[in-house]
């Protein structure tokens, strides 16, 4: 079982999408990647569209367990992280879940 963090973003609202998507997808993974335990981590930006959506972005972070998550958002590489999302970040909300498949009946 994996557990997963999944955030909801809110881009600051000072800068324009260029500087939210490259301070995101370009800079941010080397901070994500720095704290211990991470074993997968996914980006999904909203597509532009004419409506303004919620969020901005989700991001995914998987771990090995629940103790993994708190080591890493424990550690001082992720105070690094989130001082760097102050740079492009409004607004995170996150919680943790596990994933479960769900089959398309045949």
């Amino acid at each position: 079982m994996s557990v997963k963090v999944v955030a909801l973003i809110k881009a600051r609202p000072d800068i324009g999408r260029d500087e939210f998507l490259q301070k995101w997808q370009v800079e941010h993974p080397a901070f994500v990647w720095q704290m211990p335990g991470v074993l997968r981590y996914f980006q999904s930006p909203a597509i532009a569209h004419r409506t303004e959506w919620p969020y901005d972005g989700l991001a995914e972070l998987y771990f090995a367990s629940v103790g993994d998550v708190a080591r890493a958002f424990a550690s001082p590489q992720a105070d690094a992280l989130r001082e760097h999302e102050e740079e492009f970040i409004a607004d995170l909300s996150w919680f943790l879940t596990e994933e479960t498949e769900v089959a398309r009946d045949a």
